[in-house]
């Protein structure tokens, strides 16, 4: 069986299909990787005693 033009409307889906399950899975990752630098910054900040926005400018802006 060859593909013809009637079977293009096949490439086009799957190809939207695969783009949006890459999508998905680029923005599960992204949101994992947020909330993992999330708690290590709160941990960090139960540690240091600094809070998060004085470990991300390194105090200059009124931390410890």
């Amino acid at each position: 069986m060859t593909s013809g033009s009637g079977d293009s409307w096949y490439q086009v889906a799957a190809a939207a299909q695969i783009q949006s399950e890459r999508r998905q899975g680029a923005e599960r990752l992204n949101g994992r990787v947020a909330m993992l630098g999330f708690v290590i910054g709160l941990l960090t900040e139960a540690i240091t005693g600094q809070g998060i926005v004085s470990q991300v400018t390194f105090g200059f802006f009124g931390g410890n």
